[in-house]
């Protein structure tokens, strides 16, 4: 005697890339919010550390730090379809340029 389900039961034989299609199709914002909880975790991780170890922090090198660890795992979402819009990978593009920008107008003596 079969049981019906409700909805289907998730299926892990195929990998965990499937699994994470899954959820991004039941959970419309799921990449955009991994995506942020990565550059925040990042980002003040980092100024937060550098400003116990030194009593100063470098914000825009901790943005570019944290842009470019967030691109690299959205371009890694990109290898799997269906995982990451194209907009969304523009936007943190996008973002990664402009703290590099911010990164490089930032006049400090200590760097470049």
């Amino acid at each position: 005697m079969p049981i019906d389900y409700k909805y289907d039961l998730p299926n892990a034989t195929d990998g965990l890339d499937t699994i994470l299609v899954q959820t991004t199709l039941a959970v419309s914002g799921f990449t955009y919010l991994l995506l942020v909880f990565v550059y925040f975790v990042v980002f003040l991780g980092g100024v937060g550390r550098q400003q116990v170890r030194n009593g100063i922090a470098d914000y825009p090198m901790w943005s570019v730090v944290a842009s470019i660890s967030t691109l690299m795992i959205a371009l890694i979402m990109s290898a799997i379809e269906e995982l990451i819009h194209l907009d969304v990978l523009i936007v943190v593009l996008v973002v990664t340029i402009f703290s590099g920008v911010w990164l490089f107008l930032d006049r400090k003596n200590t760097k470049l």
